[in-house]
């Protein structure tokens, strides 16, 4: 024990793998999803699924395990060699453009990926990479959840379970009214930006969520959570709940709420996926300082006409 936490029995390992459940349909982003998966969905110059890969190896990770359905044949193609792609890049000297493309996936980076046969939801996701995570402490990864922050949030979040020892789960506060769309948990401060859990409630109504702490998708937790998700009946949803595991994860171990240092865009909605464009196109270290240009100049445009409007109606209503 420390501090009230209870050590994980595999105290000793760090965290090397990561999960990312990439099966959804992406439903909301149709026809666009209809061909091509939602993770492959561009930022500026990146798919969605490229982002959680990099915040992951940022963090220390060097085994991805991807957990894919029909129709995500393009996720494994982006992280494969591209030998003809390469070849053409190299003829042509386009030496800047081949060295982005090989940089994708670091050599020292290894790749398993999982299919999932049933849509039983993302605790059954994570249940299946099992087999590859073994007894380690593990992060999951959701593509959806886009975070811009100077130190990226797995690294963040690895730092506090160095530290800690104990499960993680990544948090911002929320409007309440907004609490069904998030896992929220019950938790007391504990230390700086982190929170002892004591129970965490899938999608509750906002008059029944015990906090305005909504999890994002990003967890470290340990291996005994299989334990749980594979014992657990079909709850929100009709779906296996991660969320659900973790509750009764609580009665066993502790797990800590970290509040991120950053900001997180929801690229599984339409306008959380805009605000995510806009805000790595400001951030761009090619087209950033162009793209903002234009974007006060739209600004300035539209003060111009409202000050035109103005003017307008001022001369009309003049007698």
């Amino acid at each position: 024990m420390m501090n009230g936490v209870t050590i994980e029995d595999s105290s000793t390992h760090s965290v090397r793998k990561a999960v990312f459940p990439v099966a959804g349909l992406g439903t909301r982003f149709l026809p666009a999803t209809k061909a091509s998966p939602k993770e492959m969905m561009p930022v500026v110059d990146k798919p969605l699924i490229q982002y959680a890969v990099e915040e992951s190896i940022a963090a220390g990770i060097d085994q991805l395990i991807f957990v894919t359905g029909r129709g995500k044949r393009a996720i494994a193609d982006h992280f494969d060699v591209s030998y003809e792609l390469e070849m053409e890049l190299e003829k042509k000297h386009k030496n800047a453009l081949l060295e982005r493309v090989q940089a994708i996936l670091p050599k020292h980076v290894s790749t398993i990926f999982l299919r999932q046969p049933y849509p039983l939801g993302l605790g059954h996701a994570v249940l299946m990479a099992r087999p590859v995570i073994g007894n380690e402490p593990f992060a999951v990864l959701l593509a959806d959840d886009l975070t811009l922050a100077d130190e990226p949030v797995l690294s963040q979040m690895v730092r506090q379970y160095r530290r800690y020892r104990a499960g993680i789960l990544g948090v911002e506060e929320i409007p309440r009214e907004h609490s069904s769309r998030y896992g929220v948990v019950d938790a007391r401060p504990w230390d700086d930006q982190v929170f002892q859990v004591s129970g965490i409630v899938e999608k509750p109504a906002p008059e029944d969520a015990p906090s305005n702490l909504g999890v994002i998708g990003r967890y470290i937790l340990p291996a005994r959570i299989f334990h749980f998700l594979e014992n657990l009946d079909r709850g929100t949803g009709g779906e296996i709940q991660l969320t659900d595991a973790i509750q009764k994860l609580l009665k066993e171990r502790q797990v800590l709420a970290y509040r991120f240092q950053g900001e997180r865009f929801d690229c599984g909605d339409k306008l959380g996926y805009l605000q995510a464009t806009i805000a790595f196109g400001k951030n761009h270290p090619e087209v950033g300082p162009a793209f903002t240009r234009y974007l006060d100049s739209l600004k300035a445009d539209q003060s111009g006409k409202k000050e035109d409007l103005d003017l307008l109606l001022r001369c009309e209503l003049s007698p």
